[in-house]
């Protein structure tokens, strides 16, 4: 038996993946979503009768009250997603990354499941190592990183939720995104054939697109051993620098060049190694690897151009 779910920002990134895959699961899905970058990455699934679609901002009470009323689980992805498109509105940001979801989490009753994305962005530089567990001290950077920490107490707090510190995600997907920074990497590899590095020693772990659905399902799955915890989602072989993650492009694309700099510092500070031992002891294990990763962008950006496929 299926649950009724309502995914804010459902036709994003993230979204335009998972919903399909829920749908396929058996679940009722509703999307929220304003889309603001004229996407139209759920017209494939709008042939389900298990498949509503309502057009609007997560931002107004009276839109989502009704909504979370008649949902069992909660995922919610609607956001300013990324430090670049919060320093473009950071009244935008704060409005729908903090208010919106405090406001839902005021909203819900006691038994509705919340299955949230946040960020392993939160750890900033990490320790002395750089090395990060779960129990790690937060040191989120950027405006984005720093309201999805305050959410994350908050979440937690509602005792009925599960927090997935995702790692950088990478990957093609029906609503793309090219500004993230393997998916980058690798248009300008293919575009441009050069990059230059600033700060190429400078860590982060990745996980593929796909396997953020996948986590998603196994915390449906697995909710009741899972919940009211915090779990890192990333590649466990994928805590990669910059130059690394050029070499592995590299590997794909010999005619692909990059040089290292010290003309500027890189305005992401972010620097940090993630531990995902947490996630893998419950059972899941990503199925995607940053080398089938890069070989599916280098299909996809045969397609595709830059223009409308970021969120900056």
């Amino acid at each position: 038996m299926g649950f009724n779910i309502l995914v804010t920002g459902g036709a994003g990134y993230l979204g335009s993946t998972l919903v399909p895959a829920l749908l396929q699961e058996g679940h009722k899905v509703t999307v929220l979503d304003n889309f603001m970058f004229g996407q139209n990455s759920l017209a494939h699934v709008c042939h389900d009768p298990n498949f509503t679609v309502i057009k609007g901002d997560i931002r107004c009470k009276d839109t989502m009250q009704p909504l979370m009323k008649a949902a069992d689980i909660i995922i919610p992805l609607a956001a300013l997603v990324g430090a670049p498109l919060c320093s473009q509105d950071p009244v935008g940001a704060t409005t729908t990354n903090h208010d919106a979801i405090m406001m839902m989490l005021d909203l819900l009753s006691p038994n509705q499941r919340v299955l949230m994305p946040t960020t392993n962005s939160a750890y900033g530089t990490g320790d002395k190592d750089n090395y990060c567990t779960e129990t790690s001290e937060l040191r989120p950077i950027s405006q984005y990183a720093i309201e999805k920490v305050e959410i994350e107490k908050r979440l937690l707090d509602h005792g009925n939720a599960i927090s997935f510190r995702l790692a950088t995600v990478f990957g093609m997907a029906p609503r793309m995104r090219m500004d993230l920074l393997v998916n980058d990497f690798t248009y300008r590899a293919v575009n441009d054939r050069f990059v230059v590095l600033f700060e190429g020693h400078f860590k982060r772990n990745y996980i593929h697109v796909r396997d953020v659905t996948r986590v998603f399902l196994h915390g449906i799955a697995n909710y009741d051993s899972m919940q009211g915890e915090i779990f890192n989602v990333g590649l466990s072989d994928a805590n990669v620098s910059k130059k690394e993650l050029c070499e592995e492009i590299k590997k794909q694309l010999p005619e692909f060049l990059f040089l290292e700099a010290d003309l500027a510092k890189d305005p992401d500070q972010r620097n940090y190694i993630v531990s995902n031992d947490k996630i893998e002891a419950t059972g899941y294990m990503p199925q995607y690897s940053l080398a089938l990763g890069i070989a599916d962008l280098l299909k996809g950006y045969t397609m595709i151009k830059k223009s409308g496929y970021s969120n900056v």
